[in-house]
């Protein structure tokens, strides 16, 4: 249930991009690329998210992100690494607007885009909830569209917990 309201959520914030675009693309393909992740607290300390959780503003994420473009004329591996707050609605997000000479829904195998990414946490902007739970997360879900040359990478959540359960909300 909760991997289900995660992936509804980002697939909402992937509607509401507004790098979405029907444009036809020049002879050289530039992939736009869009990373995003949430992060909330864990009330009941069980790595999942229960009504008693919510996700967290202001949350430190450093994103790394490695793309292999393998074409017959070219080997290249590029890496992008930047920091990312979460914004008011637990949301982090990087947006890579060109990536030159890279077909993100690419037809032809051999010009497939290889890609390897993870989210960490840095730090939490709520002292009543830092104590990391899921720290590191590689697993996404990646939505590509062939028209705009679009790929968004949504992962699943990273969340901190309080340092002490609550017993009156969540039980033993």
């Amino acid at each position: 249930m909760e991997k289900k309201l995660i992936m509804f959520l980002l697939l909402l914030q992937l509607l509401s991009l507004n790098t979405l675009s029907l444009k036809h693309s020049s002879a050289k393909p530039n992939a736009k690329i869009t990373v995003m992740g949430l992060v909330y607290c864990d009330i009941c300390s069980n790595n999942s998210f229960s009504k008693h959780s919510y996700f967290i503003p202001g949350v430190e994420v450093r994103i790394i992100c490695r793309f292999n473009s393998a074409s017959s004329r070219t080997r290249e591996m590029i890496t992008f690494s930047a920091n990312r707050t979460t914004n008011e609605l637990g949301l982090y997000k990087l947006d890579i607007t060109s990536l030159e000479g890279v077909a993100c829904a690419a037809e032809a195998k051999k010009d497939s885009l290889m890609t390897s990414c993870q989210a960490s946490l840095i730090g939490s902007s709520k002292d009543s909830c830092n104590v990391p739970g899921f720290r590191t997360t590689t697993d996404q879900v990646v939505f590509k569209s062939k028209r705009s040359n679009l790929c968004v990478y949504g992962f699943t959540a990273l969340n901190f917990r309080p340092l002490q359960k609550n017993l009156h909300l969540c039980g033993k």
